[in-house]
C-alpha cells in the first residue's frame, strides 16, 4: 500500500460512494484502473490518498459482500 499521489500525465476519474449523501457524513470516494485503485476522503479531496493493488481492492470488495 502506498499513499503516492497518480501519475501527473493521467488523472483518475473518482467515483462518490452511493451512501455519500452530502450532508457531512464520513465517505470516500475511489478512483480504479486495470492495477490499481485509489482511495480518498470525500471531503478531503487534495488530502491524502490511499492507492491499493487491484487484486487486493477485489478481495476487500469481496470481503464485505461476504459480511
Amino acid at each position: 500500500m502506498t499513499t503516492a499521489a497518480p501519475p501527473a500525465d493521467r488523472e483518475p476519474v473518482w467515483h462518490t460512494s452511493s451512501y455519500s449523501n452530502g450532508a457531512g457524513g464520513e465517505c470516500v470516494e475511489c478512483a480504479i484502473s486495470s492495477t490499481r485503485t485509489r482511495v480518498r476522503d470525500t471531503k478531503k479531496v487534495d488530502g491524502p490518498v490511499v492507492t491499493v493493488a487491484g487484486s487486493a481492492w477485489a478481495a476487500f470488495l469481496q470481503a464485505l459482500k461476504s459480511g
